[in-house]
């Protein structure tokens, strides 16, 4: 596709940055990777997730002061920068206090879900998007990835819904429509990376490895978030190497409990993830995208929460390890 069709698919004429032709992981590697190799660590993100209530100008304005070096933005419903609502000036805007306070927008953050979604509603949303507006949303998450992240534009992360218990009925047809995704971003230049989630059809690396497989796709590739896969008893190592040559992008939470009752927390407070090894680990696989915190609705939700407190105590938590 010709420079000046891409710029079209995008943004219906909306003039966006992007880098050649390159997948992700290559065009981060030549536009932002630098400050990660040189440190030797990867980029301690964190996700305007955490900070729903606060104006994003604002949060930005924070993360940046706490002393994250990248960030997160949520484009789901119920955060000012829900894709609808951002205009030209807004976009702009962003962009610039981005750059300006020496931050990467790393990942932009939806919810499009495969096949049968069902568990964002246990987690506080009714996030039920058909097969259209998964597509619509894939490209409105894409537009922004590329305005708002001229250079290496943001990957988008998701979880892709599902139920575990279907696995077996819904996999063919999970890996079907992801196809048709993987058709729809290439010429967006913008990668999906799949998150693994409990409860969901993807909640084992092997089922996310599969779901890669049969898509075979540089667009499509691994989210990681282990406090997922620790709710049934995995290790770090055991989930983290199978998909580490696939993994753009990672979530960092604690949790504890089972699959069937179970509670996130702001990561370093269970003392149930050795993220010392974690770090090592990231350091054995050449890991070099974002280590972003995610503040899990469960905590945000709860009577009394600051969204900036909570940005800077997982801060000192994370930063011994990742920053």
């Amino acid at each position: 596709m010709r420079r000046r069709d891409l710029i079209g698919t995008l943004a219906g004429g909306t003039a966006v940055a992007l880098v050649g032709d390159l997948p992700f992981a290559e065009a981060q590697s030549e536009a932002r990777g630098g400050r990660a190799a040189q440190s030797g660590k990867p980029l301690l993100a964190f996700s305007s997730y955490g900070m729903r209530k606060i104006p994003v100008r604002e949060a930005i304005d924070h993360i940046a002061k706490i002393g994250y070096k990248a960030l997160e933005l949520t484009l789901l419903p119920g955060w000012d920068t829900e894709p609808k609502l951002l205009t030209r000036t807004d976009r702009a805007e962003i962009r610039k206090r981005i750059a300006d306070l020496g931050l990467a927008l790393t990942s932009v953050q939806e919810s499009v879900q495969l096949a049968e979604p069902n568990t964002m509603v246990s987690l506080g949303f009714n996030i039920n998007y058909n097969q259209r507006e998964n597509l619509e949303h894939l490209r409105a998450a894409a537009e922004v990835a590329h305005e708002l992240s001229p250079g290496a534009p943001a990957v988008i992360e998701s979880p892709v819904g599902g139920r575990s218990a279907a696995w077996e009925e819904t996999r063919r047809q999970m890996a079907d429509e992801l196809g048709v995704w993987a058709k729809t971003l290439e010429p967006l230049k913008t990668v999906l990376a799949i998150k693994g989630f409990v409860g969901n059809a993807l909640d084992r690396p092997e089922k996310v490895l599969w779901m890669l497989d049969q898509v075979k796709s540089p667009w499509i590739q691994n989210g990681y978030d282990y406090s997922h896969y620790r709710l049934l008893g995995l290790s770090l190592r055991e989930t983290l190497l199978p998909v580490g040559s696939r993994t753009v992008f990672i979530h960092v939470k604690d949790s504890t409990g089972t699959p069937e009752k179970f509670r996130f927390l702001l990561p370093g407070d269970s003392g149930l993830i050795d993220y010392k090894e974690y770090a090592r680990i990231l350091g054995e696989i050449g890991y070099r995208g974002p280590v972003t915190v995610e503040v899990s609705v469960q905590v945000s939700n709860q009577p009394g929460y600051d969204g900036v407190a909570a940005a800077r105590h997982s801060f000192d938590n994370m930063a011994p390890f990742f920053a």
